[in-house]
């Protein structure tokens, strides 16, 4: 009498359970993060949306008023273009860090995250200065309110963005939620920060050299 032994499937071989497990958590992994990327970007579109509101009324008010004495004031290029060139750099340095964290060097990572925070505070700074040296209030008039309006929100968003790094920076120490397999928190604040600093390019071509 001959026993048989049953026949494994050459093409599908057996997986531990810790192995069944894993892959199972990577999928499932996976699987969040595309709705948590999904999600993210329709915030950033529709966030894209409500500047474009406030870029299409300025533009208007442009149209209308063209240039008119009393109705627009001619704005110093200087600091404004000093903060250009800042927030590209910040994008380079942010990107930098994403690319140092998934390769596993978070040491660097955080350097480079530091850096890129610096530059949007640089920014802040340059932004406060401009405000005390405007020759028109917040009140002045319908471009006066446009402008500080389109600024100010853009303000806003890049002193969250500060913040999100800060916070990103903290979770990439040891022990953290921030490591060379699970990066995403870091990807996601990065897309916003470019999409901040692509936000303010359009608003300064709009803004102060139209």
């Amino acid at each position: 009498m001959t026993s048989t032994a049953p026949l494994q499937d050459s093409g599908s071989p057996n997986l531990s359970p810790d192995a069944s497990h894993a892959a199972a958590a990577g999928q499932d992994h996976a699987e969040h993060g595309d709705f948590r990327l999904f999600g993210l970007a329709t915030f950033l579109v529709a966030d894209g949306m409500t500047f474009a509101g406030f870029f299409a009324a300025y533009l208007t008010f442009r149209a209308v008023n063209p240039l008119q004495e009393g109705s627009t004031y001619e704005l110093e290029l200087l600091l404004p273009t000093i903060n250009t060139v800042v927030l590209i750099i910040s994008s380079f340095t942010f990107h930098r860090a994403g690319k140092e964290c998934r390769g596993g060097n978070l040491g660097a990572s955080r350097l480079w995250l530091a850096i890129t925070g610096a530059l949007g505070a640089i920014f802040l700074a340059g932004q406060m200065v401009e405000y005390f040296s405007l020759p028109f209030s917040l009140t002045d008039n319908l471009f006066a309110s446009t402008f500080y309006a389109l600024t100010g929100f853009h303000g806003l968003h890049v002193t969250l963005g500060v913040i999100c790094i800060a916070i990103v920076a903290l979770q990439t120490r040891r022990g953290g939620r921030i490591s060379a397999s699970d990066h995403f928190g870091l990807e996601a604040a990065e897309l916003y920060w470019h999409f901040v600093d692509g936000i303010w390019v359009v608003l300064y071509g709009i803004l102060y050299l139209l």
